[in-house]
């Protein structure tokens, strides 16, 4: 039985009719410039790579990079490095201001504590002579004295002994004083009077300071006397009469006798 091929809008192509149509597709595409177009991308990009150094670019780009991060480090470096010499100025600073205000208060403690010493001087008392004993006491009694007993008391000493301001004051009598001999009066910053009598010499002025251990003079046997010693009274002011105790007075402020 033989077969008839089929005819007809419904026919399917052959091979050759299809590749044949294919290849006139494109060829007509290509003609009217759509698969130039759709096909330069491709090709650019393929020619790009290949041909218009786009891997020089991309190597340069690294190298720029690199030189703004080198930047950025080194910059960074200089900052840390400037964050790092103003804390340490800072920090010296402190220090600075820290020892000047120590050294502030050591001369500052040194200072009171000079005053403290200047004036526990100006406030200390000595003896008149120096070593020396008490020869004669407080209102001892006998026909020697004109008021019937010592008003002071006598210190054994040599002609010529050191005497000495028992304590800080201003000389207010310097001379001659009858019974007393040569002799020196001195009002004392505390308000009371000290006396020294029969000296052979004097060393001070009237309205003179005079600071304790202070010499002021030399003992003698001048005025009243039947030997040489020092005549020392303690007053509550300048005049005779005024006498009170000196031993009383003198260990008062410390004097051992």
């Amino acid at each position: 039985m033989a077969f008839t091929r089929a005819t007809g809008k419904h026919r399917r192509p052959s091979r050759m009719n299809r590749t044949t149509s294919r290849t006139m597709g494109v060829a007509a595409l290509a003609t009217s410039g759509v698969v130039g177009t759709l096909a330069a991308p491709a090709f650019a990009a393929e020619s790009a790579v290949e041909t218009t150094g786009l891997t020089q670019a991309i190597t340069i780009g690294d190298s720029v990079a690199e030189q703004i991060d080198a930047q950025a480090a080194a910059q960074q470096h200089a900052a840390d490095e400037t964050a790092a010499r103003e804390r340490a100025e800072a920090a010296a600073k402190q220090r600075a201001k820290e020892a000047a205000a120590k050294a502030e208060k050591e001369r500052e403690a040194k200072v009171r504590a000079a005053r403290e010493a200047e004036r526990k001087r100006l406030n200390a008392f000595t003896s008149p002579i120096s070593g020396s004993y008490v020869s004669t006491g407080y209102q001892a009694g006998g026909a020697v004295w004109s008021s019937g007993s010592h008003t002071g008391i006598d210190f054994h000493a040599a002609s010529g002994t050191a005497v000495h301001s028992v304590g800080a004051g201003t000389v207010v009598e310097a001379g001659w004083g009858g019974a007393y001999g040569n002799q020196i009066v001195v009002r004392m910053n505390d308000g009371t009077y000290t006396q020294y009598g029969h000296l052979s010499s004097i060393g001070v002025s009237v309205g003179q300071t005079v600071a304790p251990g202070a010499q002021i003079g030399l003992s003698g046997a001048t005025g009243n006397v039947t030997g040489a010693h020092l005549h020392f009274e303690a007053r509550t002011s300048a005049e005779y009469g005024s006498d009170i105790d000196p031993i009383g007075y003198l260990r008062s402020h410390g004097v051992s006798l």
